[in-house]
């Protein structure tokens, strides 16, 4: 078929035209903890993918968002705390651009910006426009960070609903995929982490199961004795356990509880964000309560056993391949042990890695 030149330029300017979006960048406003971070990530691929976007920056807290770039579908990560976005909130009267203002050039390079910072119609989005106009036209979307009670739905398809609504994406567009892992393992990964658990002492010949007992609150911590009875009965079967405590376990945890912890298996306190990436990049296994470390493990694809107990896992559950979700709404989730759900776990966690635990 000999193709006219009508033709030809047609295909050209299909072609610039496509170019021209995927040149195109947005960029997302996430001052929430790790959790929120990570159940982000789906409304990121939605962006990507459904505005054929040349790719999606996160703006948040460092210490939460810094793994995300090459691990995920995030291309590049600013601190929250780097930018000036608390001049936004002012009543848009009294806010004020200077020339070659740093703000200006904050948002110049995006097309599409969404912020979980301030309401709909508030002063901070009407000053962001203001600000993104100063440079170029951009979508400029705001999304509430927490669902209603009655939204019925998981918060990262809140996160995506929202979006899809006000950017009137078609419905097959913006799905949240449960199936592959919101974050890529990298080989480096694995390495650093087996060099780490073999400096403590742990047999890499056997499976290892990561323990996280604590939680950002306490009426989501599982009792502790039911995570003391689950690691005992691991070892018990010749699988590894180590207890990931983070500052708030630490802090909050009775000397007596540290102290049974660390003589019933071996411990990691403080480590770096980066370092328990390393940590679970090397394991088999993983249990923790409603937090944003499970969310972490879920999400790399690690089989994961969550602990859940007045909180909604259908709102809030970690999203991965592997995941199992276990809740005891009862007073007893926190106040005492329970036997049979620690032997629920126990079996879950000590499965065969050919017959993984799923959700």
């Amino acid at each position: 078929m000999v193709q006219t030149r009508d033709d030809i330029l047609s295909l050209l300017e299909a072609k610039g035209a496509q170019v021209a979006k995927e040149a195109q960048r947005g960029v997302i406003l996430q001052p929430g903890a790790l959790g929120d971070c990570i159940l982000t990530l789906p409304l990121v691929k939605v962006m990507t993918e459904a505005l054929g976007l040349g790719g999606v920056d996160l703006v948040g807290h460092s210490e939460y968002i810094g793994i995300l770039p090459g691990r995920s579908c995030v291309s590049s990560v600013r601190s929250i705390d780097s930018t000036e976005l608390h001049r936004l909130f002012v009543e848009p009267a009294k806010f004020d651009l200077a020339d070659r203002d740093p703000l200006i050039n904050t948002f110049a390079d995006y097309a599409w910006i969404v912020t979980f910072l301030g309401e709909p119609d508030g002063p901070f989005e009407q000053n962001l426009i203001f600000t993104a106009n100063c440079s170029h036209s951009a979508e400029i979307i705001t999304l509430s960070l927490k669902p209603p009670q009655d939204a019925g739905r998981h918060v990262a398809e809140h996160y995506v609903h929202q979006f899809a609504r006000q950017s009137s994406l078609p419905p097959d567009q913006a799905k949240v995929a449960t199936v592959e892992p919101l974050i890529q393992v990298t080989a480096a990964d694995r390495e650093r982490g087996l060099e780490m658990v073999e400096q403590m002492g742990i047999d890499v010949s056997r499976r290892l199961v990561v323990i996280h007992p604590g939680s950002g609150g306490r009426h989501k911590c599982w009792h502790i004795a039911n995570f003391l009875d689950v690691a005992r009965t691991l070892r018990d079967r010749e699988i590894e356990v180590l207890f990931l405590l983070g500052p708030a376990e630490v802090e909050r945890f009775e000397s007596m509880d540290k102290a049974r912890l660390y003589a019933t298996a071996r411990c990691a306190a403080h480590l770096p964000l980066s370092r328990v990436v390393d940590l679970l990049a090397c394991a088999d296994a993983f249990l923790g309560n409603d937090s944003g470390v499970t969310h972490l493990a879920a999400g790399m694809g690690l089989r994961t056993i969550a602990m859940f107990g007045p909180t909604d896992p259908a709102l809030y559950q970690p999203i991965g391949p592997a995941v199992t979700v276990l809740q005891d709404p009862h007073d007893r989730f926190t106040r005492q042990p329970c036997p049979d759900l620690q032997k629920v776990v126990a079996e879950g966690l000590a499965a065969p890695p050919q017959s993984p635990a799923t959700a």
